[in-house]
């Protein structure tokens, strides 16, 4: 049995069972809560976009349609293509080197199969895709789904104060150009690094000692993590942000719109974060484009749905094209 495990499963003593589980359902109470986001968040761009409908003396429909008709389409296409497959170049190696940290190494080819065929799911929801990822590892490869839905949940947590140090450097550069609500990053960023300090320091054992949640095979992937692999995943994600904030500036000079490379460093950060609550269009991310851009509503509605909702459905094609194989490898068909 590989080492990495070894280390953990000789001190866990709770029998589990080897299968990946299956995602939760939300509460019922998420599911209004998302509702009701949902519904503000339409109600809100409704209500901006007929404004600025009305100050050009146009029915929104021909109002949308017009600002659709401005965008220099191909150029836009193509970038977005490029984005796309190196934004999964980046996201595989990261899950390869992650898997490789805490479970055992697996060959880069190996894992684009099913991170590609994850983008397939991940158009309705991003942690039933890494779900689907523990069970195609568990089933292909033998390794226990905890220890995969482990190195998950490891990734997620990462790419939050990931995001979180690239909005603080984005606010620190460019902070005269922002908002004023901007300002309550760099105090959240002061109480997420106290917080991770000891969050690390918990799952080295210095402090609680005697609790047992840490021994949670679920958590074992922080259990074995040292400082240098949250340092080493904020390295290997970096480039897929600041490759996104190349691109998301030029797309919105192609969408008629300027903006700085400074600006749009603080801003990403946030905008993926409304990126990631789950609502119908990327709806949060949308509005947020809005706020942002308050004087240009009509391309920022535009801009923020066709930006993110390409991603979404250019990465779940990339999926479809490794659908077969990696079915071929599951059910040897």
């Amino acid at each position: 049995m590989n080492e990495k495990r070894d280390m953990t499963e000789t001190d866990m003593p709770e029998p589990e069972t080897n299968e990946p589980q299956g995602p939760r359902k939300p509460s019922a109470l998420q599911r209004i809560i998302f509702l009701i986001i949902t519904v503000l968040c339409f109600v809100y761009l409704y209500t901006r976009l007929n404004g600025a409908a009305e100050r050009e003396g146009q029915p929104l429909l021909d109002y949308m349609s017009s600002v659709f008709a401005d965008v220099s389409w191909i150029p836009w296409l193509l970038l977005m293509m490029v984005y796309s497959l190196v934004y999964f170049a980046i996201d595989t190696l990261v899950v390869t080197r992650a898997l490789g940290w805490f479970i055992k190494d697996i060959r880069y080819r190996d894992i684009l199969p099913i991170r590609a065929s994850a983008y397939v799911i991940s158009i309705f929801n991003e942690q039933i895709g890494k779900g689907a990822m523990a069970y195609y590892l568990n089933k292909r490869d033998q390794v226990p789904g905890w220890e995969v839905g482990s190195v998950m949940l490891f990734i997620m947590f990462c790419e939050m104060f990931y995001l979180l140090v690239w909005g603080t450097v984005g606010y620190f550069v460019s902070r005269d150009g922002l908002p004023s609500e901007f300002g309550l990053i760099p105090p959240i960023a002061l109480g997420a690094t106290i917080f991770l300090v000891l969050w690390m320091l918990y799952f080295q054992g210095k402090i609680l000692p005697n609790n047992q949640l840490r021994e949670k095979r679920i958590l074992h992937a922080f259990k074995l993590a040292n400082p240098w692999h949250y340092g080493a995943f904020f390295l290997l994600r970096s480039p897929a942000l600041l490759s996104a904030v190349f691109v998301y500036t030029v797309s919105l000079g192609l969408f008629g719109v300027e903006a700085s490379f400074l600006s749009l460093l603080g801003y990403l950060p946030v905008i993926f974060f409304a990126a990631t609550v789950p609502t119908p269009m990327r709806a949060a991310a949308i509005t947020f484009w809005v706020i942002l851009f308050p004087e240009n509503e009509g391309q920022m509605a535009a801009f923020g749905f066709v930006q993110h909702n390409f991603f979404i459905l250019f990465n779940a094609l990339l999926g479809l094209l490794f659908w077969r194989r990696a079915q071929r490898d599951l059910f040897g068909r």
